[in-house]
């Protein structure tokens, strides 16, 4: 089934075809990240509707082994914001959640979500929540963007709306999944990287490149496979057992770190090759460019930078690996 950049199909897409895809960490995580960069090389949309439900649905095999239920689809909102917030409440009938959630993309489309919610003021609790539920609405934000622009983000209100908590206090940041799904979202960039590139690619088989057109290509070739190696040396990680806890953590902002420099040097590398037509003249590759341009900033540049550099300080030197 081929989504296009039609977000439905994709979300349809997730919902077939999440069950027969492996989990992260079950032996088979190499084979998931391919399949998700494969997605994203011929649509990054697509892709980015169908990872935040392979999440979901990771967190939720994690936990206790559970699945999705059928038809359904799903979203992971645990982002922050200034001047909003998402409480959570245990009454006699259970939890309920009230406030706002802000950067919730695609709440409006989903069935349901894995939100992360207050419990007091230093921790959080991961929750389900049916989107649809009385309680529960959607807007507020504006979203401008070239990039994704199907993939709408907007705040979520809730009201009193009954929720199921998923793991204890604090698991959702604790356990060993945070990281490997920060790593499968690389995967994706990676995925889209490659979509970019194969423009570039196509204008070899077009006509000769000069010295400075086979420069850029190879260029974007060797940037392209040192990424994919550093991706799958994770897997092998991950399936391994050695990318648990602060190892896994520090392993997530390395790859993503890695696979950001190199998204950026193939967008650098093919708009000085190609020039301007492509991105006026072909809608597919002006597409391709704006959507990875906007999904590779949810990586904190310099900021995960220095995240990193805290971490490795406190690796043993054995754990440091160089």
């Amino acid at each position: 089934m081929a989504a296009g950049r039609d977000v439905g199909a994709a979300l349809d897409l997730a919902a077939a075809w999440s069950g027969r895809l492996p989990r992260p960490g079950g032996g088979a995580t190499r084979r998931l990240w391919e399949a998700m960069a494969t997605v994203a090389a011929t649509d990054l949309q697509a892709a980015r509707a169908l990872e935040p439900h392979l999440d979901a649905v990771a967190i939720l095999d994690e936990l206790d082994g559970r699945d999705v239920p059928a038809g359904t689809s799903w979203g992971v909102f645990a982002a922050e914001g200034p001047g909003v917030r998402l409480e959570a409440h245990e009454t006699a009938d259970g939890w309920v959640l009230d406030g706002t959630k802000p950067w919730c993309s695609l709440a409006g489309r989903l069935s349901h979500a894995l939100v992360t919610a207050w419990l007091d003021d230093d921790a959080r609790g991961l929750f389900a929540v049916d989107l649809r539920a009385p309680g529960v609405t959607t807007g507020g934000g504006t979203w401008v963007a070239r990039g994704l622009p199907e993939v709408v983000s907007t705040p979520i209100h809730l009201a009193g709306v009954r929720a199921e908590p998923v793991g204890g206090r604090g698991w959702y940041l604790d356990r060993h999944g945070f990281a490997w799904g920060g790593i499968g979202v690389a995967a994706v960039w990676y995925g889209g990287a490659v979509g970019v590139a194969r423009r570039l690619l196509r204008q070899a088989a077009e006509r000769e490149l000069d010295q400075v057109g086979r420069a850029h290509l190879g260029a974007v070739d060797r940037t392209l496979h040192a990424a994919r190696a550093v991706l799958a040396e994770a897997a092998d990680d991950v399936d391994a057992g050695r990318a648990d806890g602060p190892a896994g953590a520090v392993l997530a902002l390395r790859v993503r770190a890695v696979v950001v420099d190199a998204v950026e040097s193939v967008l650098r590398h093919c708009d000085h090759a190609l020039g301007p037509g492509p991105l006026v003249g072909e809608p597919a590759h002006a597409a391709a460019v704006a959507d990875l341009h906007l999904y590779v900033r949810q990586h904190h540049a310099e900021r995960d930078d220095a995240a990193l550099g805290g971490a490795v300080t406190g690796l043993p030197d054995d754990g440091r690996a160089w």
